[in-house]
């Protein structure tokens, strides 16, 4: 199974709004296996379908990254990922995207999250999350919904961020 190519910024498709998925059927499980492999090759934590030009709201998340033998790959595949409770504490944290490439900014966020989805077998399921896994799906939920990381950033440092990427992809060398 090829790995999908993932999307840099400034692509059009990454500022679009992903559209919710129907079913989970076979044809989306085989996405959600085909965005985990690329994400681990990546490697990243977590990768969102408009990373890799799919407008449906699907993401794929492990925040297992070392590969030994105590730690196995700990997936989460999310389908429709509505985020149903924020708490008003928050958390920041440095974060990262595979659709921005070398850059990192410290982003403010909900520390805790609950979040309803349907999983790998199209069953609903609920989720709270803290810490870096509440980071990443706000992350990731932000991607189906075209805003990335640089978004929260003023707009002097996010202009920055977005021509550098430009210079770089003329250069061919993302």
């Amino acid at each position: 199974m090829d790995n999908y190519e993932i999307i840099t910024a400034p692509n059009p498709v990454l500022k679009q709004e992903a559209r919710p998925v129907d079913k989970v059927d076979d044809a989306i499980r085989r996405q959600m296996d085909r965005m985990l492999t690329t994400m681990y090759d990546a490697p990243g934590i977590g990768l969102a379908a408009n990373q890799v030009g799919l407008l449906n709201r699907v993401l794929v998340m492990d925040l297992v990254t070392t590969r030994s033998e105590e730690e196995k790959p700990s997936p989460i595949f999310m389908v429709n990922p509505q985020i149903i409770y924020e708490s008003e504490q928050m958390s920041v944290i440095d974060e990262g995207c595979l659709s921005v490439p070398e850059h990192y900014a410290e982003i403010e966020r909900p520390a805790i999250i609950r979040v309803k989805y349907w999983d790998y077998d199209g069953k609903e399921a609920e989720i709270e999350a803290g810490d870096l896994l509440s980071h990443c799906v706000q992350h990731e939920i932000d991607h189906l919904n075209g805003v990335l990381f640089v978004d929260y950033l003023s707009s002097l440092k996010r202009n920055m961020i977005l021509k550098k990427l430009q210079k770089l992809k003329k250069a061919n060398i993302l």
